[in-house]
This record gives structure tokens, C-alpha cells and sequence, in this order.
């Protein structure tokens, strides 16, 4: 009964974890568009010409370095797309710490299909 309650307990703080995770991520995912956008609102430009923009993460992380405001933008979107996975990661390891090993196979089942879903849908 008292392993029990311990296993509750620890669910529930990877539970809490996974919520500031979460909320974290989104926070910073949403600072870096809106730093993106206000560069691109004072100097008027995006750093790429005519309608382009970074779309691998070779181009996305030169930009950055290169203070360009799509990059920015893109990054952001990135990290907000990347924040969910994240937490795909985290229920892996707490499926794990539960002996959950169905779950911890069906989770990493996604997890690879995301993986490989970015990899495809990138080129």
C-alpha cells in the first residue's frame, strides 16, 4: 500500500513536470517569434530576399546568427512544434518508472514516427 502511494506520488510530480515543461517551452517558443517579429517590424526587412525564408536547420540557424527576423520567426515555430515532443520523451520515462512497458513500447513507437515524420516532410 505505501509502494503504491509512492508510485501516485511520483506520477504526479512527472505529471507536474511535464505541465512546466510544457508551459515553458510555449513561453519560449512565443518570445522568440515575437523577438523575430519586432526585428522585423523595426527594420522593415526579413533578411531573406523577396518571399523567402529558412526552412532546414542549417539555413534557420545561420540566419539567427545573422540577426535575420524570419529566422527567428521559423525557430520559434521550431521550438513551439518541438515542445510536444519533448513531452512524447518525458511519458517514455515515466511509462518507464511505472514498469509500464507496453506503454514505454507504444510511446516510443510515436516518438520515432515524429522523428521520422520531420525527417520526410523536411525535404
Amino acid at each position: 500500500m505505501t509502494e503504491k502511494k509512492t508510485t501516485r506520488k511520483e506520477m504526479l510530480e512527472v505529471e507536474i513536470v511535464i505541465g512546466k515543461i510544457m508551459r515553458i517551452g510555449v513561453i519560449i517558443a512565443a518570445c522568440v517569434m515575437l523577438l523575430g517579429l519586432m526585428m522585423f517590424f523595426a527594420t522593415g526587412q526579413s533578411g531573406y530576399p523577396g518571399t523567402t525564408f529558412p526552412t532546414s536547420f542549417t539555413a534557420i540557424w545561420q540566419g539567427l546568427l545573422a540577426f535575420k527576423a524570419y529566422a527567428y520567426m521559423m525557430a520559434g515555430i521550431y521550438l513551439l512544434i518541438l515542445t510536444p515532443v519533448l513531452r512524447v520523451v518525458i511519458s517514455i520515462y515515466a511509462f518507464y518508472k511505472e514498469h509500464d512497458y507496453l506503454y514505454v513500447k507504444i510511446t516510443s513507437l510515436v516518438l520515432a514516427i515524429l522523428i521520422l515524420s520531420v525527417f520526410i516532410g523536411h525535404h
